[in-house]
């Protein structure tokens, strides 16, 4: 777990950069719309063909080959599922780069609106398409990584999406017209790089076996049965994005890059903490699911389910009270205005409520992938889905594109609440004596907390008319000094390390 939070934790830094300097060098506007809506798309797909409905369903198939069945019939499964998704993968690929003029109205219709904006629009989808062949393959080797515990090198991956990102935009753009165009090939290469880092870790591990189709074969039949399901909730999932940046779009130009500097700021603990947990969390609930251990099993979910709060809480509170420091520091230069600011922290601070909801999904999904359930968390996010667009639908009118990410905070406390609820009906999670004692020994904490921040980081003024180092350093110590009585209160209230340390046997086999 520290491993991969402290990977994560680079990974977010390095994307923390990318966006300060997109910022700084292209602003919120119409251009920059325009890539981030490019860029959406291969990017929901990655999560339905890899991050989501795929790597849902393969892992716990891995798992169980790689725990019951041996080295053999495991690489076997490797090979004909990498040759299957390759296949489909590049299908996607080809229809994307010759469908980009049509992809621009089903991603942003608004964009009509305002001259040259499609035709921006559908120039860099045809470059950042592939990135879907490149990363979904990424995520396969990320996932039999994961399975045999090797965690450090998915996690940083993502780094070097960071690092092309920002290289193309200092080096390449001087050479485009318009220079944004230089941020659509920093992903291309992106992507690639991200590929050739896995590939040796794979080799070392005798898992770099040649793609191979057999849609006959006995395990793959059963990842594409259980695909079925996850495609309907992951595309479910998706489709709200979708209907979302469509209604952005028909606000006016800025709302989608006033929404994505403020979910970039939100994914920082998002990841740090839900995805670092959650990719630890699957194999090891596969494994005690194939094992027959529920105790184990139920044991694990509820050490995640606190660890989590007792991050999540804080970092949504600190999100809350520190949106408008945390954009003007790492945004407020160049292009990026003060009115950039304000729009961005109302975006913000719809997205922050939800946060804890947003970490406790990736506890909590797992908790059912693992037992190789696809339904139920599908028929949850279909319900979830719904409630945030008819919420989006009704708030934008009222507070604009903020609406659309308060409804998106709302919709994952309902994922979240019936996933909770349905771990426990079907019995296979119960929680272990001393929530209550928990959650308010947390309480009193985060009181403690969110006094020390408001008054440590004083008026919005003070940040925005504020020099970089003065900014930056002020901003070092109201965190600093915030975690420090966070942990100090935490420590006065009974709690210690040692009581969330948990280490999972290594994988035999």
């Amino acid at each position: 777990m520290t491993t991969i939070s402290a990977m994560t934790f680079l990974s977010r830094v390095t994307g923390l950069v990318r966006e300060t300097l997109k910022a700084v060098l292209f602003g919120a506007g119409a251009q920059v719309d325009a890539f981030e809506a490019a860029f959406r798309l291969p990017n929901l797909l990655r999560r339905l063909f890899a991050e989501g409905a795929f790597s849902q369903a393969f892992v716990p198939v891995l798992a169980e080959y790689q725990r019951q069945r041996g080295l053999e019939a495991t690489q076997q499964l490797v090979s004909k599922t990498s040759g299957l998704l390759m296949l489909a993968l590049l299908a996607v690929s080809v229809i994307g780069v010759v469908a980009a003029p049509w992809l621009v109205y089903m991603l942003a219709g608004g964009f009509a609106k305002t001259p040259g904006k499609v035709e921006l629009t559908a120039a860099m989808i045809r470059i950042v398409f592939p990135y879907i062949f490149f990363v979904s393959l990424v995520s396969l080797a990320g996932a039999v990584l994961n399975v045999y515990r090797r965690f450090a090198i998915p996690a940083v991956t993502p780094v070097l999406l960071n690092l092309s990102m920002i290289g193309a935009a200092i080096f390449l753009s001087p050479y485009f017209d318009p220079p944004v165009l230089a941020l659509a090939w920093g992903v291309a290469l992106g992507g690639f790089t991200q590929l050739a880092l896995q590939l040796y870790p794979l080799f070392k591990l005798g898992m770099l076996a040649r793609p191979n189709l057999d849609f006959k074969d006995e395990g793959v039949r059963r990842i594409l049965k259980m695909m079925g399901p996850a495609i309907l909730g992951v595309s479910a999932a998706q489709i709200s994005i979708l209907i979302n940046t469509q209604l952005a779009a028909w606000l006016g130009d800025g709302r989608i890059s006033w929404i994505t500097y403020a979910d970039r700021l939100m994914e920082f603990p998002s990841a740090l903490l839900g995805v670092a947990l959650g990719t630890v969390l699957l194999p090891s609930l596969a494994r005690h699911h194939s094992d027959a251990d529920p105790q184990r099993y139920s044991e694990l979910l509820d050490w995640g389910l606190r660890l989590a709060l007792l991050l999540a809480l804080p970092a949504a509170l600190a999100l809350c009270l520190l949106a408008a420091p945390l954009i003007s520091t790492l945004y407020q230069y160049g292009r990026f205005s003060i009115q950039d600011v304000w729009q961005t922290r109302a975006a913000l601070l719809g997205y922050s409520i939800g946060l804890p909801a947003l970490i406790l999904i990736k506890i909590l999904a797992p908790g059912f992938y693992a037992r190789q359930d696809m339904k139920t968390p599908v028929r949850i996010a279909i319900g979830s889905i719904v409630v945030t667009q008819i919420v989006a639908i009704s708030l934008m009118f009222r507070i604009g594109h903020a609406g659309l990410t308060l409804a998106t905070s709302i919709g994952a406390f309902c994922n979240a609440s019936l996933l909770f609820y349905m771990l426990r009906k079907k019995g296979a999670y119960a929680p272990r004596s001393g929530w209550w004692v928990f959650l308010g020994k947390i309480a009193a904490a985060l009181v403690v907390f969110g006094v020390t921040l408001y008054f440590l980081a004083g008026g919005v003024e003070l940040w925005l008319y504020a020099t970089l180092w003065q900014k930056v350093t002020r901003l070092l110590v109201v965190m600093a000094g915030g975690g420090a009585v966070y942990f100090a209160a935490l420590w006065g209230l009974g709690f210690r390390l040692r009581d969330f340390n948990r280490r999972e046997e290594e994988t035999t086999g």
